[in-house]
């Protein structure tokens, strides 16, 4: 197969599919694999180390999606790289196309597979591609959130952990699976007080062995609304596979928190966990609603893209090996990840 893996556009997005090493597998299997000039130099990787690995650089986007059967990439694709995508395509990237009609019609439209890495599920539940994303979307949650509680950036001016003398900041945390349990392990071992909802009793007990600074709850709505009143920092982190994400926090809840407070919401590429989130980038990352501060960033781990860029690809490897060998006999966890076929909806949540 033809595989090309393209540089990415979206704003202060510096993350690369394929890092030079993991590249060199897809050719040492006898795959013919290009990437776009300059698509691995914010994460640290120059065109030489690609070359060296045995990969084709090409000048730009144009010829890259020419050239190529599978476009493998970080983010969804956005105008120009739309208008060089066609039929004969097999697209292999994050989508979240839930929270984006109107990209997936023009997926649709355009007549390829898409096959959404967030989708792609393991026979046990787990999200093998979606699951490096989220864990540092997590921990960076918690970086950020102390950040911008800083008075210099119009927060509240205290310190999470709290010091002799001075109370903890209190950290709340909506769901407790792989973004929002790195959340809780970083701002615990900070020392601030945190709170965590989750409905599985398995997964709040892990939470709660984090350390006698973590409460585990169930997302009662009314147990929710009590903990974020007093919230220095509310996390975002709710997750249901292929799905917009539902509202648990109102735009009235977010009206009773503290002035000065921060909310991040990480599930923010599946529409938000909370009313008032709106989508921004890391030009412009902030707003502030009902004097809260809110970080809306859509591809958090843009952030560290070096790091990013080699989590993604240990993970992304098996399943790009698979799908380029195998393409029309991919294996249930490849087939669950794929969103639209040849126009035609394939996702039962996107249906």
């Amino acid at each position: 197969m033809k595989i090309g893996i393209p540089k990415e556009i979206k704003p202060k997005e510096g993350r690369v599919a394929l890092i030079p090493e993991a590249a060199a597998q897809l050719v040492t299997q006898g795959h013919e694999v290009y990437i776009q000039s300059q698509a691995g130099i914010l994460s640290g990787y120059n065109d030489e180390e690609y070359i060296k690995s045995g990969l084709t650089v090409l000048p730009d986007a144009e010829s890259l999606y020419k050239a190529s059967e599978i476009i493998v990439k970080v983010k969804e694709p956005v105008e120009p790289e739309l208008s060089l995508l066609d039929r004969k395509h097999i697209l292999f990237s994050y989508l979240h196309l839930a929270a984006l009609p109107e990209l997936t019609q023009r997926l649709c439209t355009i007549g390829l597979r898409a096959i959404a890495f967030e989708t792609v599920q393991m026979a046990n539940g787990q999200l093998p591609l979606l699951a490096p994303m989220s864990d540092i979307a997590g921990r960076l949650s918690i970086q950020i959130g102390t950040h911008l509680l800083h008075s210099s950036m119009g927060g509240k001016g205290i310190l999470l952990g709290g010091v002799p003398a001075a109370p903890r900041g209190k950290v709340v945390i909506l769901g407790g699976g792989m973004a929002g349990g790195n959340a809780a392990r970083i701002a615990a071992n900070l020392g601030a007080q945190v709170v965590v909802f989750d409905r599985s009793r398995d997964k709040m007990e892990l939470l709660r062995q984090i350390g006698h600074n973590v409460t585990a709850l169930y997302p009662h709505q009314a147990s929710i609304q009590e903990e974020i009143k007093d919230a220095d920092l509310l996390i975002g982190a709710v997750l249901v596979v292929g799905e917009k994400a539902a509202h648990l926090v109102s735009e009235n809840d977010v009206r009773q928190m503290q002035p000065g407070s921060v909310i991040i919401d990480i599930s923010v590429d599946q529409g938000g966990c909370i009313e008032t989130t709106q989508p921004t980038t890391y030009e412009q990352p902030t707003f502030v609603k009902h004097g809260i501060t809110h970080f809306g960033v859509t591809n958090m781990p843009g952030a560290v893209p070096r790091t990013a860029s080699q989590s993604l690809s240990a993970s992304l490897i098996p399943f790009l090996l698979e799908l380029a060998s195998s393409p029309n006999n991919l294996t249930q966890p490849l087939q669950a990840g794929v969103n639209i076929d040849a126009g035609e909806i394939i996702h039962p949540a996107l249906k």
